[in-house]
């Protein structure tokens, strides 16, 4: 499948961002294991802790629909830095994709700047399979 569409629903996702304080729009999107994309954005809060990231959204948007795998995701940011999930996002991405899936790392017009794999921005993580029970 092509990468076009996951970029633009990123992009797309970007601008729906709820951001009034930080001004820091982003987005997100996966694709599932069945090939559909779920987009996210990131929603702030005057209590600043309590508000999700673009990442968040797009995982429970995945959920939502019946989606239990990330086959890719694309995060959407402006600046002349990579926006890589935080470390609370890779943790949740970790929840739902393998330490080979790839992470495309987007600027705000949706153009790729960098890939990585969850492994590389996550090494030695903890995941589910540590919490499987051998027989």
């Amino acid at each position: 499948m092509s990468l076009d569409a996951l970029f633009e629903a990123a992009a797309k996702a970007r601008l729906s961002a709820h951001a009034p304080y930080s001004r820091f729009l982003v987005g997100a999107a996966i694709r599932d294991e069945q090939g559909r994309i779920h987009p996210g954005c990131n929603v702030e809060n005057a209590a600043y802790p309590q508000g999700t990231c673009a990442e968040a959204g797009a995982i429970a948007a995945m959920v939502l629909a019946g989606g239990r795998r990330i086959a890719e995701i694309a995060v959407s940011g402006a600046g002349d830095g990579l926006v890589t999930p935080c470390g609370g996002c890779r943790q949740k991405i970790r929840e739902f994709a393998s330490p080979s899936t790839p992470i495309h790392v987007l600027d705000a017009g949706g153009v790729l700047k960098r890939s990585f794999t969850l492994d590389e921005l996550l090494p030695f993580s903890f995941g589910p399979d540590h919490l499987e029970i051998a027989s």
